[in-house]
């Protein structure tokens, strides 16, 4: 089993919809992703909520969640989406970074756009895993 965390600083956005994502995507049997933030924010932006919600993925439980390096030794991976040198260092774990724009107070063609290349990132992880 592969254990996934998405990161970034809010944890209210990108990291919220991957995750999302690669839950609903991959192998239940193979891989599992959580997210974290590490200034998180109150909640989950509303609008990343409504355009996951316009394609059947309810964000309305979701909670942000500090990234601690308890939580980062939980997992294999740890994917970066715009946490920089906020992110912790965790010896042994695998590190990739996406750079990805912050979803919060953008228009709505925007976040969708942004919730488009999450997907697809997903899908090109999965894929190039093995895990989907």
């Amino acid at each position: 089993m592969l254990n996934v965390i998405f990161a970034c600083v809010h944890n209210a956005g990108r990291s919220q919809m991957a995750a999302a994502f690669l839950n609903h995507l991959a192998d239940p049997q193979k891989a599992q992703a959580v997210s974290a933030g590490t200034d998180p924010g109150e909640r989950v932006h509303p609008e990343v909520q409504a355009v996951m919600q316009e394609i059947g993925i309810d964000l309305s439980g979701a909670r942000p969640r500090k990234l601690t390096e308890e939580l980062a030794k939980t997992a294999q991976l740890l994917i970066t989406m715009g946490c920089g040198d906020r992110c912790p260092y965790v010896p042994g774990l695998r590190r990739e970074d996406w750079p990805l724009r912050d979803p919060k107070g953008l228009p709505t063609d925007e976040v969708r756009a942004i919730r488009d290349e999450v997907k697809s990132r997903v899908q090109d992880f999965l894929k190039t895993e093995g895990l989907g």
